[in-house]
């Protein structure tokens, strides 16, 4: 993704929308305490697209679980949209979750029984924002950005996994959060299936969205701006750090 030289500013004069400071995480396994994550420090700035990446079990899917308020640190801090998140409570986690991150999962977890515009309008009728027809109406919007306006009416089963998880992007935007947030998106998709997904999200940082996104996948890491390798709970290596002010 290329940036033009209003778009690139200096980190020091952004604030991040992302501060990670000295986050550890243990669990307790039996009668021993596991050290999954030892001290993680980061920063992620408005317009960056990063890929966290590492050996399964080095606490990549567990540092984005804290991030989004779906677990808690153990110890540090972490800082989000100006919000301290392990700080919150539960409700007000679901609250502001509802309007600040969009998360998408490798799995989808999209609702059998309701369509991909139901599925979509689901985060909106939980947040309470829109009107029914509001609702309505930016769920199709959404289904047409990511190309799926003909699909709007069908139930998951009846569409490719690519398909599912472009509606499960779909929902992720309801609610138009800043910051989105994705575990493994392209871990069940098609080589093919996986670059239209990658190239969806460079569409979405482009337009002002900032991403953090978990993988696998070397070669999809590769294409990011921004790699942070996570190694025996530490982070190993942040490639490509590059802070943009993209346009909305």
């Amino acid at each position: 993704m290329q940036m033009n030289a209003q778009q690139r500013a200096n980190p020091d004069e952004i604030a991040p929308i992302v501060k990670i400071n000295d986050v550890k995480k243990s669990f307790k396994v039996g009668n021993n305490e596991v050290s999954v994550l030892k001290g993680i420090s980061l920063d992620v700035h408005p317009g960056e697209l990063v890929s966290i990446v590492g050996p399964s079990g080095n606490g990549k899917s567990t540092l984005l679980n804290m991030i989004t308020g779906i677990d808690r640190p153990t110890g540090g801090e972490i800082v989000v949209t100006g919000r301290t998140v392990n700080k919150m409570s539960e409700n007000e986690l679901a609250v502001w979750r509802g309007e600040k991150v969009g998360i998408i999962f490798q799995f989808f977890q999209m609702l059998p029984a309701l369509s991909l515009r139901q599925n979509v309008m689901l985060p909106m009728e939980f947040a309470k924002k829109y009107n029914r027809r509001e609702r309505e109406e930016r769920a199709m919007e959404l289904l047409v950005a990511v190309g799926l306006a003909d699909q709007a009416n069908k139930l998951p089963s009846m569409v490719s996994g690519g398909q599912q998880q472009r509606a499960a992007i779909a929902r992720a935007l309801a609610n138009d959060p800043p910051l989105l947030v994705a575990d493994e998106p392209t871990g069940n998709l098609d080589a093919q299936m996986a670059g239209e997904i990658v190239a969806l999200f460079f569409h979405l940082v482009s337009r002002g969205k900032t991403m953090l996104m978990v993988t696998h996948d070397q070669e999809l890491a590769d294409q990011v701006p921004r790699k942070v390798e996570i190694r025996n709970g530490l982070i190993a290596n942040d490639t490509g750090r590059q802070v943009s002010l993209a346009a909305n």
